[in-house]
């Protein structure tokens, strides 16, 4: 999977203007390294771009699924190839008059009940890793989400905007660096989850 396809996907599943007049949330736990120089009531914004190229989840689970899906579109040549080869033997077999009509029917049918399974068997996978890229793509956005909100309750912006490198895509053109949370963002994010994979290990 393409690196633009997993930032235009994640992008879309958090569907960032984030309201930021939220309370509650333990905001120790979303502590950036470094502050924006922006204050309270602030309308400030992050490079979502930026911030999935740096996001140690999402360079992770993207590196698994892209291994996996490798693998599954490895496994579906080579039965394409398989199929092909088939194909080639009998058309061969065929044009030196090497099998009876009736052993050529009987080879045919079976080269034509190969031919749907493998199909099947394609679009099945195809689907299924999209489901699963579907998933990956909902868990990074929802972490990112619940972790904005979070750092939220520390900053108390009035808005949180993501942009993107894309001028027609992002609600921000330009903006006054001071208001770029970018690596705040980027920061804290790293920060949980690496606390999170030091939990589950335990």
């Amino acid at each position: 999977m393409k690196k633009t396809l997993l930032i235009f996907g994640v992008a879309a599943a958090v569907a960032f203007t984030v309201s930021c007049n939220q309370n509650g949330g333990n905001a120790s736990q979303a502590a950036p390294a470094q502050d924006s120089t922006a204050v309270a009531g602030s309308i400030v914004f992050f490079n979502m771009d930026k911030v999935l190229e740096g996001y140690d989840m999402a360079n992770d689970l993207n590196s698994v699924f892209e291994t996996k899906a490798s693998g599954i579109q490895a496994e579906i040549d080579r039965r394409g190839k398989k199929l092909e080869k088939d194909a080639n033997d009998f058309q061969n077999k065929v044009d030196k008059g090497l099998l009876t009509t009736s052993v050529a029917q009987a080879q045919y049918q079976k080269l034509q009940q190969q031919q749907q399974e493998y199909q099947e068997y394609a679009v099945r996978k195809q689907q299924e890793m999209q489901e699963e890229q579907t998933v990956m793509m909902n868990q990074i956005a929802n972490a990112i989400a619940e972790f904005v909100k979070e750092y939220n309750t520390e900053h108390q912006y009035a808005l949180i905007l993501s942009t993107s490198g894309s001028i027609i895509s992002t609600p921000v053109v330009c903006g006054d660096a001071r208001l770029d949370i970018t690596e705040d963002i980027l920061a804290g994010l790293n920060a949980a989850y690496i606390k999170t994979k030091e939990t589950t290990k335990k």
